[in-house]
């Protein structure tokens, strides 16, 4: 028993050494210091305006985050409020990136640049509605989750219609008008879906909700055509039948028209290029 109870106690004995040796190792590494806390405001900030001017993204929002934290009301502060969401934005962190951008714009509602805050977020969730994968992967826009494109649309409204004299507003124009497009397309894909899978009824909601909500967009050409083959797989003969007269008034040159053998020939546009 005896032999046991040192046994115990060497054991004890072991472990309580292993751990002064690792506190003690821990305490020996180099601590991680600050390169800015010596730094000026001024210095700060032209370091950051550097970071910025040389893609240093993770750097520039680092940097100006540091600067607002110490003088959060200052000029220099304030500016870089201004580009914590620019960095972030670049640095594809979406999230982090509107959570910066709605912060400057609830603080600063009557800010000089305040349009090109508006513009900003605009863009920010643009590029958010594809995420990383989508841009690279060369998915459709509108396949995807509207959410973020009717918040792009949001901001980029708020700059045509408040800020109409804004260097950003015809950009923002040409963006929403691209939007509205993608949204009708949205439905429309969402209209195939349901029918692929025999839900017919389903298929001509959200049909309808295309050729209501988006009457100029090339969608709405689908979108009729999607109501006549459900309308058929219904049975409802005459609302078939009136769906389709009312594509061949708006679409005369429409391959979905009995006679009109081929399609028209498509060109891949740029995002800019608008219907």
């Amino acid at each position: 028993m005896r032999a046991l109870t040192t046994s115990t106690r060497t054991c004890k004995f072991a472990v309580f050494a292993a751990v002064a040796v690792i506190i003690a190792g821990c305490s020996a590494l180099p601590e991680k210091t600050d390169e800015t806390a010596t730094w000026s405001n001024q210095k700060l900030y032209s370091e950051a305006q550097d970071a910025l001017t040389g893609k240093d993204y993770g750097k520039c929002s680092k940097y100006f985050e540091i600067l607002e934290g110490r003088d959060p009301f200052g000029l220099f502060a304030q500016q870089g409020q201004l580009n914590i969401p620019y960095c972030y934005w670049k640095e594809n962190e979406q999230a982090s990136a509107l959570t910066a951008v709605n912060r400057f714009i609830q603080l600063h509602p009557d800010h000089p640049n305040i349009d090109y805050a508006y513009y900003l977020k605009g863009l920010i969730s643009f590029n958010d509605d594809l995420g990383l994968f989508g841009r690279y992967a060369g998915q459709d826009m509108s396949e995807r989750d509207p959410l973020a494109l009717r918040d792009s649309y949001d901001a980029f409204k708020v700059v045509v219609d408040k800020y109409p004299e804004s260097k950003y507003a015809p950009d923002a124009a040409q963006r929403m008008r691209y939007i509205v497009n993608a949204l009708a397309s949205h439905e429309v894909h969402t209209a195939q879906y349901y029918y692929n899978r025999g839900a017919y009824i389903a298929a001509v909601n959200r049909a309808q909700l295309a050729v209501k909500n988006y009457q100029n967009t090339p969608a709405v050409e689908d979108a009729l055509h999607i109501m006549v083959l459900s309308y058929e797989k219904l049975g409802e003969t005459k609302l078939a039948t009136d769906t389709q007269s009312v594509l061949a008034a708006t679409f005369p040159d429409s391959p979905y028209i009995p006679g009109n053998k081929f399609r028209r020939k498509t060109v891949e546009k740029p995002w800019y290029q608008i219907w």
